[in-house]
């Protein structure tokens, strides 16, 4: 296999190419928006996440020998298709909300300019990515909210594909999370790594003990020791007659967890182990979270319900054309008008409209000119929304890699102190802030 990714897409991307090289509308300067129409499962606010890694992979977004030879040989595009696929890159500009940023119904959160042929085949790729991360990252971020000062450890790489539970780390560390279990993570994204062992670790030994002492022997009296595989009140005995009472912690990965933990608690202070952490682990959502908060718990540990987006694994968002030139040269703002299904046309520079720091609106000006997008000037009170990511086919760099990841996990975490207090909410509701479309001046 190559390192190509423009194979990372939905084969009516090609043909629509196809045949607008033959019809001559290929070269008409087009913009394309990504946004989403409303916020899966009643949701108060939505966060982006995947931008660095679609701008890495656009960097290899590129047709080699073996694309165009599967092209070829299935017969795919035509030849004048093939001619303009082998010199492909993309050459257009992108501009989109910050990665970690938060977003709302109809926000802007990627457009892309370019002529239709340059554009309309990264329809897939966009989407592909920016879904599934900033599912995820919507996810963790309720449950980084539900878990106060308290950290998060993200623990569900077998229950993703092996990619997709990269990525998930990924999102969810931008979101909140402060650590995973996930090594590739820590190698691509340079995030904090965590853990130390499974049931099948007590199980090897010949009793728990020996398990204990063994990790303890290797790790030192820093490590949780997991004290659930038999009988929690023994283990937890057991641990901290072996590792003593600067034992690190203890993991508890199964029953009632309220229960359960104020029991440990009280058994680990009575043995004099004050300072031993207690983390929780066990299909831990927002919800278990959030009522675990008044429960001796130090930390989570969060798994299937982070990588799949706490039951809504994509944020539901679509690649639209909203304006191209007609055959004059004159721009036309176009939509979609299918039932729940429309879009709104133009293009669109949007803003946070603040009060006294605190968010009261999306708001996006639409422009039918395109001469020129609205500045900050013409919004006062309103923090600008977009960066240019790519410029004439350029990318900025400083989105991609460790740096980009740590500086959207910075960012995320600041524009989230913006919001009401009613978008720390979990329940199912409105937006927190309103959608409100105004003319570009």
């Amino acid at each position: 296999m190559t390192g190509s990714t423009a194979f990372k897409t939905d084969q009516y991307e090609l043909t629509m190419l196809d045949a607008a090289l033959r019809d001559g509308t290929g070269s008409r300067p087009c913009v394309f928006e990504l946004f989403s129409r409303r916020l899966s499962g009643g949701r108060r606010f939505g966060v982006v996440a995947g931008t660095g890694r679609l701008l890495s992979l656009l960097r290899e977004f590129h047709f080699g020998e073996e694309e165009l030879r599967f092209l070829r040989d299935n017969r795919i595009v035509d030849d004048q298709a093939m001619r303009y696929l082998e010199n492909y890159r993309f050459t257009g500009t992108i501009r989109g909300y910050r990665e970690g940023e938060l977003y709302f119904p109809g926000s802007p959160i990627l457009t892309v300019e370019g002529t239709f042929a340059d554009a309309v085949i990264l329809e897939t790729l966009a989407l592909s990515v920016l879904n599934h991360d900033s599912a995820v990252a919507t996810a963790a971020s309720r449950m980084s909210i539900a878990s106060g000062e308290r950290p998060l450890a993200e623990m569900g790489s077998r229950r993703a594909a092996e990619e997709s539970a990269v990525a998930a780390a990924r999102a969810a560390y931008i979101a909140g999370f402060s650590a995973t279990s996930n090594l590739e993570a820590g190698l691509r994204w340079g995030i904090p790594t965590m853990g130390t062992a499974a049931h099948s670790w007590t199980l090897l030994h010949d009793s728990e003990e020996d398990a204990f002492r063994s990790q303890v022997n290797a790790l030192g009296t820093s490590t949780t020791l997991l004290i659930d595989t038999y009988d929690i009140r023994r283990g937890v005995e057991t641990a901290i007659r072996v590792a003593g009472t600067d034992l690190g912690g203890v993991r508890i990965d199964s029953g009632d967890l309220p229960l359960v933990a104020a029991n440990v608690r009280e058994q680990l202070d009575e043995l004099g182990a004050t300072g031993t952490r207690i983390t929780v682990t066990s299909d831990l959502d927002e919800y278990a979270i959030a009522a675990l908060a008044a429960s001796p718990v130090d930390a989570y540990g969060v798994g299937t319900s982070v990588v799949t987006g706490s039951g809504y694994p994509t944020a539901s968002m679509v690649y639209k054309l909203v304006a191209r030139q007609d055959a004059t040269g004159s721009w036309v703002s176009v939509a979609k008008a299918s039932q729940d299904k429309g879009s709104q046309g133009g293009r669109k520079a949007a803003f946070r409209t603040l009060e006294n720091g605190v968010a009261v609106a999306e708001t996006i000006a639409v422009s039918s000119g395109f001469d020129e997008i609205d500045t900050a000037e013409e919004h006062p009170g309103g923090r600008p929304l977009q960066v240019t990511l790519v410029e004439s086919g350029e990318i900025d760099s400083s989105h991609e890699g460790p740096q980009g990841t740590e500086s959207a996990r910075a960012h995320h975490l600041r524009v989230r102190e913006e919001m009401p207090v009613r978008a720390l909410a979990l329940s199912k509701s409105d937006p927190a802030i309103p959608t409100v479309y105004v003319d570009a001046r």
